[in-house]
């Protein structure tokens, strides 16, 4: 979750323990966004968990501070490159039916179609049967069955998918207390959240700080 955070907000308070106390949320502070490459020494104590490193990583500060651009630039290359390694994976199989597809179908009569029942019909199709072991035996990096929909809408759609995805996280809690987040994982509605969030980041007043938070 990236929270804007109240003007008012002490620095003091920007601590792991405090989060729930201050924005009705637990967890911890995580590394999310970039420094920016222009970072002055005496602006190091404006910036939240700053760490050692090139692109320097912290876990916010003023937007002005951060390079939201080189992390969503940084994120498209990569997506490119995984979508290019997923179109070889997945070469020479059918399009293949999304997981929340299953997991709607689930909810909506999960007595007639467990949850089982869902997970055992989205992993027999060839296509998530192609993706599984690559993953297993590869490693950390490598496409995940759980973008399917956002690898099948396209290479180019994918790259914007992520370089959005890198500075506006799974979810925003404006300063206002508003929370914006998809209504479900189905990837119209994580696009949607994107919109959103990429729309009031542009919004936002240079001096605006940013908090990311891993829950």
């Amino acid at each position: 979750m990236v929270i804007c955070l109240p003007e008012e907000l002490p620095a003091a308070a920007l601590t792991s323990h405090h989060l729930d106390t201050h924005f009705g949320v637990t967890g911890t502070l995580t590394a999310l966004f970039w420094a920016t490459p222009r970072l002055r020494l005496w602006q190091h104590h404006l910036m939240i968990g700053l760490r050692k490193g090139r692109p320097a990583p912290c876990a916010g500060g003023p937007v002005r501070l951060l390079d939201l651009a080189g992390m969503r630039q940084a994120a498209a290359v990569g997506a490119g490159i995984r979508h290019q390694v997923w179109q070889r994976v997945v070469h020479g199989t059918r399009a293949a039916t999304p997981w929340p597809t299953f997991e709607a179908r689930h909810l909506t009569d999960p007595d007639r179609y467990p949850l089982e029942s869902a997970v055992a019909d989205f992993h027999a199709q060839p296509r998530v049967q192609a993706m599984r072991p690559h993953a297993a035996a590869v490693g950390p990096g490598q496409p995940s069955v759980g973008e399917l929909e956002m690898y099948q809408a396209g290479e180019v759609a994918y790259q914007h998918y992520r370089a959005a995805s890198a500075v506006a996280g799974d979810a925003m809690l404006t300063a206002d207390g508003r929370k914006l987040a998809p209504a479900s994982d189905a990837l119209a509605h994580r696009i949607t959240y994107l919109e959103q969030a990429l729309a009031h980041l542009d919004s936002l007043d240079p001096d605006q700080r940013l908090l990311a938070v891993a829950l």
